[in-house]
């Protein structure tokens, strides 16, 4: 199979497409594909990923199902080298024209290729989908970016990105631990824990006389909630699939049941039976759909800040470079960070992931994220948690006696032991709504939980003010010398969570009135640097160009192009500058342009022809020009005689 070349802003990504697998979007969601032969994941940037009848021949293939009514959109998937994770295309691309090149020549290009504009930012960005008119994305992507006229041409792709979630290891027992630590569990008397290596979540409580306030909400992005479970049922709001945009949240086992156990952990109801969250008054915002779409990632962000979630938790992310987030996920992140909560700004948490490697998955190190690591039941680093600069915190999870948390009802469990063994490790059955759990996955939304208390005792912090009170008031567990002068560990972070703590300053913030001033911008990460006249994205960062403001423009009428015309046509060289104006994809609208720029702005104008897609553009320019300096001259006065603002570029480059 051949590969492609995929222009993303972290670099090149190579990818070959399957021969086995390909992506399917029903019209219904209940509705039968015939060829069909078995169903592989249910969804991946809005497309059921799935295996054909007849699949020797996967482009026949394809074809075939894309003819069956139940097929909406039939799409090929694709591999990176040197990983097994399926990549799909979902049609969304994010474009940046050239610095000058105007709406007439974007439109040529766009409708050359049959795209769709979804949205125009503020900061040049175009966001666009492919039609069935459209060619394949990947291949609209390659060669937009091949042209002068545009910047960057990025295709919208999802892969399935990390679960951080650890099998326990170490013996088990169903105390809740982590919220405090007696340094021994009741039947379990060969296993010694340390006193005090908890959250201090009881204590925090004791504090605040109560288990939270039930107006806050943490949202939980994951796949597989059990809504029934006893200790969720009642408690969520404003669910979200999000590949579907749809309120109804899917069950069953190939849906996944990460999201139940992570649930729980942070918000578990305290009903008298099972177990006790972190944070059980508050309420829970489920949104289903692990996703590296930037189209789908801003959905579920958005869909976070419009529904008042006040706490986001994520126990998933990458350290693979080929999909570390970009500037894009990076913007609905900081949106998120800085306008949800009525300006105050979501909490949002990473978990810093399960690979025991120096670096730290790439969404948790985002500006704004508190990124959690795991810390053990002797207040040790839990030996598979990522270490790593950006790490905030630890908190406690496995590694050396793991947690319990809610199980949802089509768990399978770990399918290598039998019985109660499959749930719990010590082979004590402790009922079939719950499990033992840990990873970076349970440390996560336990620090959500906290956050959720914080926010129960003062609901006027800012997402900042509770990252740094967070970080500013974790015990340092460890070796000193793991800690710089800053008090900062690569392993740690600022250190274990203190919820105790943690609530204690934000009840002080609140006392004093300091809690007014507006939290401080995040900064943009920069964005990849682009070589000149280059197709290829370098993976080194460089400042992003600041868009040009807005020029005001007298635009030329170009009628319907009717008319007698006397003209002379001589070859140009191409060397030099010239001042292009627009580009046309109409010799009659040309003939007329040509005529009408010629009498307005008293210059010789030149006419390029080329084809983009097949189809022929036309270029109209002014010029030529000697030197650089001439052409800018020259566009001096076009900018005062018209208002516009035309594109200087060098006539080599056509």
């Amino acid at each position: 199979m051949p590969t492609y070349q995929i222009p993303s802003e972290t670099g090149p990504l190579s990818l070959r497409k399957s021969t086995r697998l390909v992506g399917l979007k029903k019209t219904n969601e209940n509705a039968e594909v015939k060829a069909v032969n078995a169903h592989v994941i249910p969804n991946l940037g809005g497309f059921e990923v799935v295996t054909l009848s007849g699949e020797e021949d996967i482009d026949k293939a394809l074809d075939v199902a894309r003819e069956e009514d139940a097929v909406a959109v039939g799409t090929h998937i694709y591999f990176a080298e040197g990983d097994n994770r399926p990549v799909v295309p979902t049609g969304v691309l994010y474009v940046e024209m050239a610095e000058g090149v105007g709406t007439e020549e974007r439109s040529v290009i766009f409708d050359a290729f049959a795209l769709e504009i979804l949205e125009e930012r503020e900061d040049g960005t175009i966001v666009c989908q492919v039609t069935p008119k459209s060619p394949n994305p990947l291949r609209v992507a390659s060669q937009l970016s091949q042209l002068s006229m545009v910047h960057h041409a990025y295709p919208d792709l999802d892969v399935p990105l990390d679960q951080y979630f650890a099998e326990p290891r170490d013996g088990l027992l169903p105390q809740a631990w982590h919220l405090e630590n007696q340094g021994s569990l009741r039947g379990v008397p060969n296993f010694p824990l340390k006193q005090g290596a908890d959250a201090r979540v009881k204590a925090a409580w004791r504090l605040l006389g109560n288990l939270g306030d039930p107006n806050i909400t943490v949202a939980v992005i994951d796949n597989g909630f059990d809504l029934a479970h006893p200790d969720l049922r009642g408690k969520a709001v404003a669910p979200l699939n999000i590949s579907s945009n749809s309120n109804q949240l899917p069950t069953g086992s190939r849906f996944g049941d990460h999201a139940t156990p992570c649930s729980t952990v942070a918000v578990a109801a305290a009903n008298g039976t099972g177990l006790v969250g972190v944070a059980p008054l508050a309420r829970l915002m489920p949104l289903h759909g692990l996703t590296y779409s930037k189209f789908l990632t801003e959905r579920m962000f958005s869909h976070c800040i419009r529904n008042g979630a006040d706490v986001i938790s994520c126990s998933w992310g990458t350290i693979d470079a080929r999909y570390r987030p970009d500037s894009e996920h990076a913007r609905s992140v900081r949106k998120a960070v800085t306008q949800g909560r009525g300006g105050k700004g979501c909490v949002v948490v990473f978990a810093a992931g399960n690979e025991g490697r120096d670096t730290v998955n790439y969404y948790a190190t985002l500006p704004g994220v508190i990124a959690v690591g795991a810390s053990t039941s002797s207040d040790t680093h839990a030996s598979y948690s990522n270490r790593g600069q950006g790490l905030s915190v630890v908190a406690p999870s496995d590694g050396g006696w793991p947690i319990i948390a809610g199980r949802a009802s089509w768990d399978a469990g770990n399918t290598r032991q039998s019985g109660a063994r499959r749930y719990y490790v010590d082979g004590l059955d402790r009922g079939v709504n719950y499990k033992h759990f840990g990873g970076t996955s349970a440390a996560t939304p336990l620090v959500a939980g906290i956050c959720a208390l914080m926010l129960s005792a003062n609901p006027q912090l800012t997402s900042v003010q509770v990252k740094s009170i967070l970080e500013a008031t974790a015990d340092k567990i460890g070796n000193r010398w793991e800690y710089d002068a800053r008090g900062y560990s690569t392993k740690f972070g600022y250190g274990r969570v203190n919820a105790e703590r943690a609530v204690t300053e934000a009840l002080r913030l609140r006392n004093s009135g300091g809690i007014s001033q507006p939290a401080p911008p995040v900064p943009t990460p920069p964005a990849p640097a682009r070589a000149p006249n280059s197709s290829r994205i370098e993976s080194g960062p460089a400042p992003k160009p600041t868009p040009a403001p807005a020029r005001p423009t007298t635009p030329i009428r170009i009628g319907n192009g009717t008319g007698l015309y006397r003209f002379s046509v001589r070859n140009q060289a191409k060397t030099g500058y010239g001042l292009q104006m627009s580009v046309l994809a109409e010799l009659a609208n040309v003939l007329r342009e040509v005529e009408s720029a010629e009498k307005q702005y008293g210059l010789p104008v030149m006419v390029s022809i080329s084809e983009v897609n097949g189809r022929t553009a036309f270029r109209i320019l002014l010029g030529p020009f000697a030197t650089r300096a001439e052409g800018i001259r020259a566009r001096t006065r076009v900018q005062s005689v018209s208002g516009r603002e035309p594109w200087l570029r060098s006539l080599s480059s056509l």
